[in-house]
């Protein structure tokens, strides 16, 4: 995942051009010719045919010992059973919230190993190598959510700040991703969607969040990092849109600096992600987008039945992959001025864009077209994908076990929303326990 390379693997094919000519036209050759050699053997490297194998778990696993492996399929089922998740969630916060002594441990030795990266930055280096030595990279994201005091948005702005810092400094950490909600609160989003009137107050507060915005992006623009801002619920996307599309404007010049996330389970987002690369093109900067299904299906819905109005989320999911697969194949065909990631647990919607980047002809490692699943998920794709040449990296979540105990709640929901008797996760891990004769 090239994202803070020169754009010079772009150039590859035309180095290696030029070079065939000058040699067979008799001129003089480039001095760095050879360096020139490297680069367009670093494009040349694959064959211009997709060999890509999501079944094989020899190689989705090959960065697990028997030990771990071991403890994700226990970990895995556990989670397939849905009454035990539910119960688990229930009890899991009402123990934090009571400051129950083992509870942290247990969490931290189970769930946290599983899905996270570490409890500091620090602490999530050896997972970052690990990853980066199986050519796989990182996506940075602090664990705090939902945060209501200025107190508590500034610590965040400050560790994503450290976050930064530390990726400048990590050839395998590109990316940081930040959600609105950890440095703003949740109900000036929702005033100013609703369209209320700022007062002094709030107007003050409003301030402070684009000066916490900013400082996160001007960092990274100076560092040479990217940044994800996380979509979130519809009745606040709104005004996020809106920040983030100002932030882009004044940083995505040169290069894609920050990312909006487009949810296209929503029934709007296609279009806004077309409305937002015309608006781009005609402002002079580039796009930054990360494409995920979405988080708050349940949460959307009853919302909106609750308070009668129409759901804006696709009525099924054949509409919502209809949806996610058109706004690949446009960030793909629009590649040169879209910097996107395709952030998805979907196969057919990872096979997608490697065809397409691969019939296109495009560089598999174009600093403009990436990859990325959740760490501890879909190893399957995330490895098999680094295999073949792709840009693909982990979403890392780090920080205090407290913090990051809702974000893990959801990736146990979601791991038990699987039907069948196993999760897709359970059953590759035990079929790759079958091929190392541990099962």
């Amino acid at each position: 995942m090239r994202w803070r390379t020169s754009g010079s693997t772009l150039y590859g094919y035309y180095f290696w051009v030029k070079l065939e000519y000058m040699k067979s036209s008799g001129k003089p050759v480039l001095k760095n010719k050879e360096k020139l050699e490297r680069m367009a053997q670093s494009i040349l490297e694959y064959p211009n045919t997709l060999d890509l194998d999501f079944n094989n778990t020899s190689v989705a696993f090959a960065h697990k010992t028997d030990k771990e492996l071991k403890k994700s399929a226990w970990l895995f089922g556990l989670m397939n059973r849905h009454w035990l998740v539910g119960l688990g969630a229930k009890l899991g916060v009402t123990a934090i919230r009571l400051h129950l002594p083992f509870v942290e441990s247990v969490v931290k030795n189970t769930i946290f190993d599983q899905f996270c990266g570490g409890t500091t930055l620090l602490d999530s280096t050896k997972t970052i190598q690990t990853l980066h030595n199986n050519g796989v990279f990182t996506i940075l994201d602090y664990g705090a959510e939902a945060k209501e005091t200025e107190e508590d948005f500034n610590k965040t702005m400050r560790e994503s700040l450290r976050a930064i810092e530390f990726a400048s400094k990590n050839v395998a950490v590109p990316v940081i991703s930040a959600k609105i909600t950890g440095l703003a609160r949740f109900g000036l989003l929702e005033s100013i969607q609703k369209g209320e009137p700022f007062n002094a107050e709030t107007r003050s507060e409003y301030r402070s969040v684009l000066k916490r915005l900013d400082a996160i992006c001007y960092s990274a623009e100076q560092h040479k990092v990217s940044v994800f801002f996380d979509a979130e619920e519809s009745w606040i996307q709104i005004p996020i849109d809106h920040m983030v599309t100002l932030m882009m404007k004044r940083y995505n010049k040169k290069r894609v600096v920050v990312y909006n996330t487009f949810q296209m389970y929503r029934t709007d987002r296609l279009q806004f992600l077309i409305d937002s690369f015309n608006l781009a093109r005609k402002e002079g900067y580039l796009l930054g987008a990360k494409l995920v299904r979405g988080a708050y299906m349940d949460k959307e819905r009853e919302r909106a039945e609750n308070l009668r109005y129409p759901s804006p989320i696709h009525k099924d999911k054949a509409a919502t992959d209809e949806a996610y697969n058109t706004g690949i194949r446009f960030c793909v065909d629009n590649y040169q001025y879209i910097g996107s990631c395709n952030a998805s647990h979907n196969t057919e919607s990872n096979r997608l864009q490697a065809d397409l980047i691969v019939k296109k002809n495009i560089p598999r490692n174009h600093p403009h077209l990436n990859f990325c699943q959740l760490y501890g998920m879909s190893d399957n794709l995330t490895f098999n994908l680094a295999k073949a040449g792709f840009n693909v990296a982990k979403y890392l979540p780090y920080g205090p076990v407290r913090e990051v105990i809702p974000y893990l709640i959801r990736r146990a929901q979601e791991n038990s929303t699987v039907t069948g008797d196993m999760s897709r996760e359970h059953r590759l891990v035990i079929q790759e326990m079958k091929r190392r004769g541990i099962g």
